[in-house]
């Protein structure tokens, strides 16, 4: 590996250095084992343990197929996801990988023991497939998760409908938490060049997410003047929709749990903020029943807020302990777009809120190449800013997912893979002096 990182760090490497360069044997991967799947048997979710599921081993380099790049992994993040695969939760991912290795030939290599996880990556291609005409050794580059087959006429208007669908990492094997990756080459986008490597790495899978859900004409279709609540508002997903908004026209209505949580959001730019906590809303009286009381004092908050206005759109993720308040306090005709259910996937809310007041309730999920594509390239104009607010060794891939499980973060957190140290890869020093506050925003806090 020490001569990959040494042409990455070489100013003077050219495409046909990395293409000349020896791949290794193995290489090292964070990883969870199908041997272990039932480690957590019984606990409740909140105590199930990232830090004793997440390994770091040695593995092999896989075989590249067609239409595939291997990439030197410099940096990656934790996202919920691999919080769930470390977990064990709703499902093992083990179902994932078994079922993607009945597709092909070429599929079988993901029904491992063995999964290496993680959706993100920035770093630099190491070697393409046949067939990849777009991307060649040397190139530097962010990886968003959308893994397609597109063999079906389904996926075509919208490759997230590809009934082969994946999201890489979380669904396939050989994800970004690791020193090298296996990827689809239309999964690949440029680095940002004013980032570091670490930067550039965090905001993929949420920042796509995000934009489809809130921007996108498939996801809510923000317009100027909307009234957004933005549940979690200063996280990993939260913070992306709320700098959407801002940048859009929009007004933010951050949800947040802590002074310190709402502090990022005004340091975002937003000033209509709910501190859910200090405001004490209990939007269940016990585990199955709900209190609409709550709802409406909620629902006069907002609009204390808003001048009097409701919510034009929600941006919902909690799931369960929020959304019967989200459809009750959006505005007639709104929308409540929904990508997640951290707090629980079995919704209740009150139908009469939604029909009598023909409101539409979205399913969104990640993001289309092309949707990555632009969340991506508002990234790299300096519209849009990394969230990153702690960085962590590989070997502490353990410790990060933990603290997002239990939401001891804020924004994104890092993981460096073959990067020595922070900071590194920026290309264009004079644009980040431009953002430099915006980018260590989540730092300063």
């Amino acid at each position: 590996m020490k001569e990959i990182l040494d042409a990455i760090q070489s100013p003077d490497a050219k495409s046909a250095d990395f293409a000349a360069l020896p791949l290794p044997d193995s290489y090292r991967a964070i990883t969870v084992h199908k041997d272990e799947t039932e480690m957590f048997a019984g606990l409740e979710t909140r105590d199930k343990d990232p830090r004793k599921s997440i390994h770091l081993d040695d593995v092999p380099v896989p075989e590249l197929g067609p239409g595939e790049a291997l990439v030197a992994v410099m940096a990656s993040s934790v996202n919920y996801n691999s919080v769930w695969t470390s977990i064990f939760e709703p499902v093992s991912t083990f179902s994932f990988l078994e079922r993607y290795g009945r597709l092909s030939e070429l599929s079988k290599r993901h029904d491992l023991p063995y999964h290496i996880i993680g959706s993100d990556l920035a770093g630099v291609v190491l070697r393409t497939g046949p067939g990849v005409n777009s991307w060649k050794p040397g190139d530097e580059v962010v990886a968003h998760c959308l893994s397609v087959e597109l063999e079906s006429s389904d996926g075509h208007n919208d490759t997230m409908l590809d009934p082969e669908q994946r999201i890489w990492g979380f669904e396939t094997n050989f994800g970004g938490l690791a020193e090298i990756a296996l990827v689809k080459s239309n999964q690949l986008m440029p680095k940002p060049d004013h980032l570091s490597w670490e930067e550039a790495a965090s905001p993929g899978l949420v920042n796509s997410t995000a934009y489809r859900q809130l921007v996108s004409r498939n996801g809510a279709g923000m317009k100027q003047g909307d009234n957004v609540l933005i549940w979690g508002a200063s996280g990993g997903l939260g913070s992306y929709a709320t700098q959407f908004a801002l940048a859009g026209g929009a007004n933010p209505i951050c949800v947040v749990s802590s002074p310190q949580k709402a502090e990022i959001c005004r340091a975002m730019g937003a000033d209509a903020i709910i501190d859910r906590n200090a405001e004490g809303y209990k939007f269940w009286k016990d585990e199955h029943t709900q209190d609409p009381k709550e709802w409406k004092r909620f629902g006069k908050r907002i609009r204390e807020l808003t001048g009097g206005e409701d919510i034009d759109i929600v941006f919902e993720h909690p799931g369960r302990e929020t959304f019967g308040a989200s459809v009750y306090v959006t505005r007639k005709g709104g929308t409540i777009t929904t990508c997640a259910s951290t707090s629980g996937y079995m919704h209740e809310y009150d139908n009469r809120y939604l029909w009598m007041s023909l409101k539409r309730i979205i399913g969104s999920h990640f993001a289309n190449y092309r949707e990555a594509w632009e969340a991506n390239r508002l990234i790299a104009k300096g519209k849009i800013h990394p969230t990153l607010s702690k960085v962590y060794s590989l070997e502490d891939t353990g410790q990060a997912a933990y603290d997002v499980h239990r939401n001891l973060h804020q924004g994104k957190v890092g993981v460096l893979a073959l990067a020595p140290q922070e900071g590194l890869g920026v290309r264009d020093p004079e644009k980040r002096a431009q953002h430099i506050d915006a980018i260590n925003r989540f730092r300063n806090v």
